[in-house]
């Protein structure tokens, strides 16, 4: 059984990419307003791990790269839609 994060992370993904780049500014702007709340360093740190973390996929082949004139293309053309 999903959770609610994944039903909610489900249908995210389900939005065309404008709307879910606009979701994802909204949700990060939102962090570090309260206590409870990673501060500046404690993000930059978990953005670094995941950086690395997708770093090695990529040396170990779980995951290919896409070159810079294909990954320009499709910014455009997702910027167009």
């Amino acid at each position: 059984m999903n959770t609610h994060f994944e039903e909610i992370a489900a249908d995210a993904m389900k939005l065309p990419i404008r709307d879910r780049v606009r979701l994802a500014q909204q949700l990060v702007s939102t962090l570090g307003e309260d206590d409870e709340t990673a501060t500046i360093a404690e993000l930059e740190t978990l953005w670094f791990a995941e950086a690395q973390r997708r770093l090695e996929e990529f040396h170990s082949r779980k995951t290919s790269g896409v070159g810079a004139e294909d990954a320009f293309r499709n910014a455009r053309e997702a910027l167009k839609r």
